[in-house]
């Protein structure tokens, strides 16, 4: 099977030859930037660029080399994007790497720390010395006063989330940019034989916790009804502008469209099943609905921490997989989930704890971890591999490779 025949049989729960696998297919599987470096060493590859797709979470893009070494079945839609040396520029890590930031992005260093600004030169993130990620400092919506929710697209461009974009980015903004993204996606699609992923977002409870931050959005909710329903309302309609403009260029060349609501912590949901009822669900299955009216797509949904309780909504929703499923986070031990969710939802995700196996665990650990729960789905498809979240700049090489060789038995 090719990668794309095993990501689309896994999400049809149909039988697949070996376990699909999933290595930065998108942002939230993805590896930073220092631990790539310190992986291409290990392994004895040539000397690449070091390039960091992603500026907030330090993430890098992964050459061909190594997906092709970890059987890697996906990819993701910006890899069509920012091919010429032109499009990035120098930088270094945070350990000293050299490595190259995309063009547009221009992280000033002032006072011992590295800071992005706006457009409008408003101070959006700080990363100090001895941190590894930048940090959100300013929510446009915090003060009342400020809150109209008629600009919320200008207000998104005065959020670190929403503003610090990586490839395509602004490759394709502007009148021909529809053009531009459906060139590129078809090149992709013809250069691959790997599944296409479309990271477009659309995130409703993150995207309130972005703008107000998440204390003040939390409250909003609870005590303030009124003024959230017309804040989501308003920013669904921009939300299924975008996915027309989105789908309508790349819907016949991409197979999985990610869109992102971190709705869980790790002892539960954030939000009762009661207040996703009210506030998310209708406007979850509004954008999911189109989304597959749009283009032949499977809607995948990053979501952290224990959703245990969500996954009844979030798949009458519309739901087709879920990831990067938090297998330390209550209630979401993966054979707990097969057994009540199997063939209704696939499990994109949960193949080896990042929180502590996968850093700190020995060798046999690592390959016993990432054994049992491969085999809980084995090859019968609604499962495809991958860590919980990024690989983190502390994580031993040798782990990350016994962690994807471990498969290779399963």
């Amino acid at each position: 099977m090719s990668g794309r025949e095993r990501i689309r049989a896994a999400l049809n729960y149909q039988p697949v030859d070996r376990v699909p696998v999933d290595l930065s297919g998108h942002r939230s599987s993805g590896i930073s930037a220092i631990a790539y470096a310190r992986l291409r060493k290990h392994l004895g590859l040539e000397a690449r660029p070091i390039r960091v797709y992603d500026p907030i979470q330090q993430l890098a893009i992964v050459d061909e080399d190594i997906l092709d070494r970890f059987g890697a079945d996906a990819v993701e839609l910006g890899r069509a994007f920012a091919r010429n040396d032109d499009d990035w520029s120098d930088w270094t890590l945070p350990d000293g790497t050299p490595c190259q930031m995309p063009a547009w992005i221009h992280p000033e260093r002032i006072d011992g720390e590295w800071v992005l600004r706006s457009q409008s030169g408003r101070l959006l993130a700080r990363m100090p010395d001895g941190a590894l990620y930048f940090e959100q400092v300013y929510w446009p919506f915090a003060d009342e006063a400020n809150r109209d929710f008629d600009h919320i697209p200008e207000a998104m461009q005065e959020s670190m989330w929403t503003s610090v974009a990586s490839p395509p980015g602004p490759l394709v903004d502007g009148p021909g940019g529809a053009k531009l993204l459906a060139e590129g996606a078809r090149n992709l699609r013809l250069s691959t034989d790997r599944a296409i992923i479309g990271l477009f977002g659309g995130n409703l409870l993150e995207t309130g916790q972005m703008l107000f931050r998440n204390d003040i959005f939390l409250m909003l909710l609870a005590g303030e009804p009124e003024q959230a329903h017309a804040f989501l309302e308003r920013l669904v309609e921009i939300h299924m502008k975008n996915l027309e403009r989105f789908l309508g260029a790349v819907g016949s060349s991409i197979d999985v469209i990610v869109f992102g609501d971190d709705l869980g912590m790790q002892k539960g949901p954030q939000i009762s099943p009661a207040m996703y009822r009210e506030f998310f669900k209708p406007r979850h299955r509004k954008m999911w609905r189109r989304a597959k009216e749009l283009a032949d797509v499977k809607v995948m949904l990053h979501c952290c921490g224990g959703v245990r309780q969500l996954l009844p909504d979030l798949i009458d929703a519309g739901l087709d997989a879920i990831n990067p499923v938090q297998i330390s986070a209550a209630g979401m031990d993966l054979a707990d989930l097969k057994r009540e969710f199997r063939n209704r939802i696939t499990f994109w995700g949960g193949g080896c704890d990042t929180q502590t196996i996968l850093p700190q665990g020995s060798l046999a650990e690592v390959r016993d971890h990432v054994r049992g729960q491969a085999a809980i789905f084995g090859k019968e498809g609604g499962f495809v591999f991958q860590q919980v979240h990024n690989i983190l700049a502390n994580v031993p090489p040798e782990n990350i490779v016994a962690m994807f060789d471990s498969l290779r038995s399963v």
